[in-house]
């Protein structure tokens, strides 16, 4: 008998990439909603699993993955769908990791990450007005990129939903909890998307028992 998937953390925008990913593929899985700061990250149970103390985390019998990207990643390719569009050759595998890059790095890390210091957790990183106006120029900038990029698109790669768009569509919505207006492309490929069921089914696991966005991310 295979192991279980299980998924710990619950409640942000990086836990629910892997929940929405699980949905999409139909696996199996077992969900330990614990939250970024609520001190269960810091249980003996689950740093004895992830010394890094942070979630989302995939535990798979031996197998144990920490980062977002990564956990969707061994999703994937362990438990391929034809309900989603999955790289099969190097080209389109490149094109894929070009956008996760762009999008974890450039939006998530760069902006909304700093941005939930200096919003959310002012008590630990103090609050600083100039590295959010950088921060909310900067991802205004790059939601431009996008915008154009994405004009008359459903999804970013043109082979169909995939990886990118589970991570495109989360940083969005955390945008829009930072008071940002999507331009109208983007507003449109994001409502498109949000119509998909494995979408909606993640939402509720991931939101269930918090309001949405309400402990941001990790």
């Amino acid at each position: 008998m295979e192991d279980k998937i299980k998924l710990w953390g619950a409640g942000t925008t990086r836990t629910l990439r892997p929940i929405w990913m699980a949905e999409e593929l139909g696996v199996d899985y077992e969900l330990i909603p614990i939250g970024p700061r609520t001190g269960e990250t810091q249980s003996k149970e689950f740093t004895d699993l992830n010394p890094k103390q942070k979630i989302p985390f995939l535990e798979n019998g031996e197998i144990r993955l920490s980062e977002s990207l990564a956990i969707c990643r061994y999703l994937e390719y362990t438990f391929p769908s034809n309900k989603i569009f999955i790289p099969k050759n190097n080209i389109d595998r490149a094109k894929e990791d070009e956008w996760c890059s762009y999008i974890y790095g450039e939006i998530d890390e760069t902006t909304l990450y700093v941005m939930r210091r200096h919003y959310d957790l002012k008590s630990i990183y103090g609050d600083s007005p100039i590295v959010v106006k950088a921060c909310r120029e900067h991802l205004k900038k790059n939601l431009e990129i996008i915008d154009d990029f994405l004009k008359d698109k459903k999804s970013i790669l043109d082979k169909g939903f995939g990886l990118a768009d589970i991570m495109l569509i989360s940083c969005l919505d955390w945008a829009i909890y930072y008071e940002f207006k999507l331009p109208e492309n983007i507003m449109s490929y994001r409502e498109n998307i949000k119509k998909r069921s494995a979408f909606k089914e993640a939402m509720l696991k991931n939101y269930k028992s918090s309001e949405v966005l309400n402990s941001g991310t990790t």
